[in-house]
């Protein structure tokens, strides 16, 4: 079964562009759908159960990182909730219920590999967000160590790079300061597990908010196929594009059929809807080592 939108009976709060979100009570009940995003557009075409690994995946990091970062989970089962168990079988497996937080209108991206826009970046000007590079880097090389390069949070249109100064100058230096440590030290943790499962992890998005004591709180979703580039370790060669086990494989898609990119999106070939499916399954077994959904 493929879901588009939840229809459920409580107040609305927004609907995203993968997910639909609901106000119970003082928190925000957030539910994964099937929809699939790609170059800031919702595409016509919709994921098998791609809403149920975007949530487990994303709830088995929270879980597996709350004690060293703290996150907005309040319920990754929701759906056991007395008030919401009416609705259990639409929203098992594709919901948490989770604090409402002021969110800071940044993304905290952490790369360690030269891919993406990252290397359209460098190759122009040598950098990404400010952050200097050394020359003659090849296509998916490593870097070093990992680098902290912010883009803005757009509602509507495209993020854009941002210096680490921009970023001190959107949400203050303190803040700043914190949301590149603890972005750079989620990744670290994190790597070094998918690792000892075969994975590695190219880079990835955190979102971060802050709660009335002011503490920066991790949101959103973490280490899922939507917000991370995976490969596995197996399949790594420098120079070259491995196999991507995310929703790199639409973009690589939607780039060869001849989009514009700035007109509405084409629907996905079923070949490539069941093959994102794949993918998605697959790196859901591999990181959790849990059976398919």
């Amino acid at each position: 079964m493929k879901i588009d939108r939840v229809e459920l009976p409580f107040k609305l709060y927004k609907r995203g562009k993968v997910r639909d979100v609901y106000e119970i009570g003082e928190n925000l009940l957030i539910i994964s759908t099937d929809r699939i995003s790609a170059f800031d557009y919702v595409l016509p075409s919709l994921i098998p159960n791609k809403g149920k690994y975007l949530n487990e995946i994303s709830a088995y990091w929270f879980r597996s990182t709350h004690q060293l970062f703290p996150n907005h989970i309040v319920d990754d089962k929701p759906y056991k909730i007395p008030e919401l168990q009416p609705y259990s079988e639409l929203i098992k497996h594709r919901s948490i219920l989770a604090k409402k937080l002021e969110c800071f209108p940044v993304e905290a991206i952490v790369r360690a590999y030269i891919v993406g826009s990252g290397w359209n970046s460098y190759q122009k000007d040598g950098e990404i967000s400010g952050v200097k590079l050394p020359p003659g880097l090849k296509f998916a090389d490593r870097f070093p160590e990992p680098i902290f390069t912010p883009t803005t949070k757009a509602d509507s249109g495209h993020d854009e790079n941002i210096t680490f100064e921009q970023m001190e100058s959107i949400v203050g230096r303190q803040d700043a300061e914190t949301i590149r440590r603890l972005s750079l030290e989620l990744f670290q943790t994190v790597s070094r597990i998918a690792a000892d499962k075969g994975i590695i992890i190219a880079d990835t998005k955190f979102e971060f908010g802050q709660d009335e004591n002011g503490s920066i709180i991790l949101i959103d979703e973490i280490f899922t196929p939507d917000s991370s580039r995976f490969w596995k370790v197996e399949d790594y060669q420098a120079g070259k594009e491995p196999p991507a086990y995310d929703k790199q494989f639409v973009r690589n898609y939607l780039n060869s059929c001849g989009w514009d990119k700035n007109s509405p999106p084409p629907p996905l070939p079923e070949d490539v809807v069941s093959k994102t499916y794949e993918k998605y399954d697959e790196i859901y077994r591999i990181l959790t080592g849990q059976p398919s959904l």
